[in-house]
């Protein structure tokens, strides 16, 4: 007998697919087979693209903004050819939730004619179409965060920075695919079901941005917004080899979005911008922290983005692992390579104890479920949905009272000082590199460790995650003999590694900056950036 809850989810995918026009639906005879993995080829080699949609697609942001400015595209041929990309992606990895075409492209038309009319911009992301993750509040669309009790109740408002991004020009087109409360480091729910990383659609695209993170990978968004408490902004981009910022709560303002443990500020949940390239990033938080989201939103901190004072020498300590989960392989062998180049490059590498990550670790795991799952089994019951296997943590827990909810947060907050106190120990230390995650991907089902993220989101640092340069390879990278675990978590990790799969996709690192260092550590990643592609002495001779 089918529930109440699968009705409604069916209910909801058919209405999604009814939301794709003709004309974005992959003709049958060109739709790539089950047992491709990599379906980021498909746009160029399926000709079911034109020149020009795959020039504007393969684009960057700032690319397709100066182009559009200089007037060579138009913001209505911009939105048409992502549009159309974005439905693609989501027809091959299942990463979309809501796609309204219609309005993006009136909104591009709207666009074109004020710079006819005027020769002025309406803003610094004039004409530039943005995908946001599900839970940004969009009026007249559906914030499910994956629970069918959500489905059919759309937003009576707008996130605050849905509109001040309209207000600079950004157009809106699509929301993306999040795991259930966004909770779980893979995205999927029991509404809309699993998104496949693009790369290699055996391998997850991560959690709990993780629809962004396919969408992005496969060129159906040059540019997309996502959130994390946990490291649901740096995993998913980990997972995909793409670039994101977890900027410190303040920055960016994170008003009127929808969430799965609602009223939850002992971990402040942060939003970031996703995008394939660094300079992206920067471009987009210049433009908005100008626009002054503390005159908006009360909890934003009036900070100016500011200018950064490069040193040409960094001082840089490495975590090669976090004291509980190794990293696989691949990870080890990037971390190592990428030291060498920073050393090569003159930078002061030191070595990071990381002796406090276990306790980071378990304050964000009791933290998570103080409430004793109350907020995500109320979002259940209305439709008989039932927990998830990845969410049993919810159902399980048990509540604290207040009093020991607030010894937690003395704890919380006691972690803080040690852990700012050992950094200012080193020493003019300007910031840590380390895994994002223990992998490159996983398979599905198999991404539960999120201790190298989740130890920055209880300290609220600044952190980037970018992909090294360096990919998995099965010869080089095969398992490690005589393995001794250091914990149940790394037990998991080490048996989860399938050096045959992962082989060839990219690997990420995190580079961490102290608290409300946006504008440095984005800086310091260039300065990583240009070491890893400077080539050796050596290897200039040859």
């Amino acid at each position: 007998m089918t529930q109440k809850w699968e009705q409604i989810a069916s209910g909801k995918r058919a209405k999604l697919a009814e939301q794709f026009p003709p004309e974005y639906r992959i003709p049958r005879d060109l739709l790539p087979p089950e047992d491709q993995l990599n379906v980021t080829t498909f746009p160029q080699q399926s000709g079911w693209f034109s020149g020009q949609e795959l020039e504007i697609t393969k684009s960057s942001a700032s690319q397709v903004l100066q182009k559009i400015a200089s007037k060579t595209w138009s913001a209505e041929e911009v939105t048409k050819a992502f549009c159309k990309r974005a439905a693609a992606a989501h027809q091959l990895t299942n990463c979309l939730t809501d796609f309204f075409p219609a309005e993006a492209i009136a909104h591009a038309k709207s666009l074109d004619e004020h710079l006819q009319k005027t020769g002025k911009l309406i803003g610094p992301l004039h004409g530039l179409p943005i995908s946001f993750k599900d839970n940004f509040n969009i009026v007249g669309k559906d914030s499910t965060l994956g629970f069918t009790s959500l489905v059919g109740k759309p937003a009576t408002y707008n996130a605050t920075l849905v509109d001040l991004l309209e207000k600079l020009g950004a157009i809106r087109y699509c929301k993306t695919n999040v795991p259930t409360a966004m909770m779980i480091a893979e995205s999927v729910n029991n509404t809309f079901g699993r998104t496949l990383n693009p790369l290699n659609r055996k391998l997850t695209s991560g959690g709990s941005s993780g629809g962004e993170s396919a969408l992005i990978a496969f060129g159906g968004s040059c540019l997309g917004i996502g959130t994390d408490i946990g490291g649901s902004l740096r995993i998913p981009a980990a997972c995909t080899g793409i670039f994101t910022l977890r900027p410190s709560s303040g920055r960016l303002t994170i008003q009127a979005c929808a969430s799965g443990l609602a009223g939850q500020e002992a971990v402040m949940s942060v939003n970031g911008p996703m995008a394939r390239t660094l300079e992206d990033m920067q471009m987009y938080c210049k433009a908005v922290v100008g626009a002054q989201p503390w005159l908006l939103d009360p909890k934003c901190l009036p900070i100016p983005w500011r200018p950064v004072e490069r040193k040409n020498k960094l001082k840089i300590a490495v975590m090669w692992n976090d004291g509980i989960a190794l990293p696989t392989p691949p990870v080890t062998r990037a971390l190592k390579e990428t030291v060498e180049k920073l050393k090569r490059a003159g930078h002061d590498i030191v070595e990071w104890d990381p002796s406090l990550h276990a306790q980071g670790l378990s304050i964000l795991e009791r933290l998570f479920v103080a409430d004793g799952g109350k907020s995500v089994k109320k979002l259940l019951a209305p439709t008989d949905e039932p927990f998830r296997p990845e969410m049993l943590p919810y159902k399980e827990a048990t509540e604290v009272g207040t009093y020991d909810m607030w010894q937690l947060h003395l704890e919380r907050s006691a972690f803080q000082k040690k852990y700012l106190d050992q950094w200012s120990s080193v020493g003019d230390l300007d910031a840590i590199l380390a895994p994002t995650t223990p992998f490159s991907s996983v398979e599905h089902t198999q991404l539960q460790y999120v201790g190298y993220t989740g130890v920055y989101n209880i300290v609220d640092y600044s952190a980037v995650s970018f992909p090294c340069g360096v990919t998995a390879d099965k010869e080089k990278d095969r398992p490690v003999a005589n393995y001794t675990p250091l914990s149940d978590h790394c037990q998991k990790v080490y048996q989860s590694y399938n050096a045959e799969l992962v082989h060839g996709m990219p690997v990420s690192l995190q580079l961490v900056a102290k608290r409300l260092e946006e504008e440095k550590v984005l800086d310091m990643t260039s300065a990583v950036l240009k070491a890893i592609s400077t080539p050796s002495p050596l290897k200039s001779r040859l």
